[in-house]
């Protein structure tokens, strides 16, 4: 099995896979013989992962990717839904925000700016409606703390309780999803 190894001034081994690569991180004072063991004690987690990532880029492969007129007929949509759930939602956590803009982006969901506007994908149409609003919620929260605090989390659960479930599916099918953008 092929992989990388990056060393850094880290305190354990670790195990990533990135695209279709194992990359293990490892510290600088860590020897050969202390990564083939950690390699070993997680072959079966190694390969799980790696076989899924290997069905991943075989699925991205083969995804339809979307017109330029798809693209602006989900914006359009966009345009429609995600300015009325942050209505709903800010006066329940108690901001305000600025503008509000859709993009078509390959890596983001959304994003909130020191000025309290507010930017959201338009892929968020091919979502769920939990998970457009759990976007939505996010952002918000950021007007409160703009971070990734425990605080933060603990805002945005105070609020949006199914939050990691809707957070795990844009994990999932996210990946997917970004892939339809043809960039």
């Amino acid at each position: 099995m092929e992989f990388e190894v990056i060393r850094s001034n880290r305190k354990s081994i670790a195990a990533e896979i990135k695209g279709n690569r194992l990359i293990i991180r490892a510290p600088l004072v860590a020897s050969d013989e202390d990564i083939n063991r950690f390699m070993l004690q997680n072959k079966t987690w190694i390969e799980t992962h790696l076989a899924k990532a290997q069905q991943r880029q075989k699925a991205l492969g083969a995804v339809h990717k979307l017109t330029q007129e798809e693209i602006e007929a989900l914006a359009h949509r966009a345009l429609e839904v995600i300015p009325e759930r942050v209505a709903h939602y800010a006066p329940l956590i108690g901001v305000t925000y600025g503008r509000i803009t859709i993009r078509n982006q390959k890596t983001k969901w959304g994003s909130c700016s020191s000025k309290g506007n507010l930017n959201f994908n338009c892929l968020l149409m091919l979502t769920p409606p939990e998970v457009i609003d759990s976007v939505v919620v996010h952002e918000l929260c950021h007007r409160k703390e703009l971070n990734h605090s425990k605080k933060f989390y603990a805002e945005v659960l105070r609020v949006f309780p199914d939050y990691w479930e809707q957070d795990k599916w844009l994990k999932e099918n996210g990946v997917i999803l970004m892939a339809m953008m043809d960039k």
